[in-house]
């Protein structure tokens, strides 16, 4: 038995909505056939940006501080952030500090924001054009924040692009295709479609999940 030795089996934006109108029962016939599925493919990804963590689309990035400033404004692309440290070098040591999240109303109720020390907190502003606002101030201009972003993937665009994301999605991104267009051309089947879709999605979410030790140990007392 000879093995074809290849693994680079990647398809193209047309190839995706080709495999979802078959999915569909219908064939892609015209220039609008085309604009349509991107369209549905960019709204598709943006839904997967709201249904949670997607590892692949994870950047660690830094952030340089500036003595009293306090809110840094991000790229309109960042999602989330999932965590953050801020490295201070002393002697060329870096040693990073972990900064808690909090949140909006947290945030707002501190009384002083001003006060100038060691960022131990951070507060991310989700807005159109998102922010990171940390407590206390910074008190130089040396400190790096240092902290992992979630980004939204690539847009579809050309249809001869490739996707932005890995093959162990392919199945969830054709399936999700597929049933986002049934919306439009072929809704008897819309039903099945989702069924699909949502099964094929948890799956590959499952497998997109971090793997590591997790151990718990009971408090015990005697009262």
């Amino acid at each position: 038995m000879a093995l074809s030795g290849s693994t680079n089996f990647e398809p193209n934006v047309t190839e995706f909505i080709e495999e979802a109108f078959e999915r569909c029962g219908i064939e892609l016939r015209t220039g609008y056939d085309l604009r349509t599925a991107k369209r549905s493919i960019n709204i598709m990804l943006a839904e997967w940006a709201n249904r949670g963590l997607n590892q692949w689309t994870i950047e660690q990035t830094t952030q340089t501080v500036t003595e009293g400033t306090n809110s840094y404004s991000l790229n309109s692309n960042v999602i989330d952030i999932l965590d953050m440290v801020v490295r201070r070098t002393t002697n060329s040591v870096n040693t990073d500090t972990n900064m808690s999240r909090i949140s909006r109303s947290e945030y707002l109720n501190i009384p002083n924001k001003d006060t100038k020390a060691r960022p131990n907190q951070f507060f991310f502003d989700k807005q159109t054009t998102p922010a990171i606002k940390v407590y206390p101030t910074p008190e130089n201009s040396t400190d790096i924040l240092v902290f992992n972003k979630l980004v939204r993937m690539d847009d579809a665009d050309t249809a001869t692009n490739t996707m932005d994301l890995p093959f162990r999605f392919y199945p969830c991104f054709a399936a999700g295709l597929a049933y986002y267009i049934s919306i439009k051309r072929a809704p008897q089947r819309t039903a099945e479609l989702k069924a699909i879709y949502e099964e094929e999605f948890r799956r590959a979410a499952d497998q997109d999940e971090d793997k590591a030790s997790f151990r718990l140990r009971p408090y015990l007392r005697n009262v």
